[in-house]
């Protein structure tokens, strides 16, 4: 598989975050949703497609101490 290609976790990404949604915990502030799973493989399975919007968050936009 071409780096391209590879699924990426959300993990990381400036889209991605925890909501308070028991229900549905994992959500895309991109795509604009919330899933019980990570939103890369929602985005996979509903498109066909590997989701090519993960940006990096920078230093200033982690958690953390």
């Amino acid at each position: 598989m071409s780096e391209q290609n590879e699924v990426k976790s959300c993990i990381g990404c400036l889209y991605y975050y925890v909501t308070w949604d028991v229900k549905n915990p994992k959500g895309c502030k991109y795509f604009g949703f919330k899933s019980k799973q990570m939103p890369c493989l929602v985005v996979y399975k509903s498109a066909g497609a590997y989701c090519n919007m993960y940006t990096p968050k920078n230093d200033t936009q982690k958690g953390g101490l």
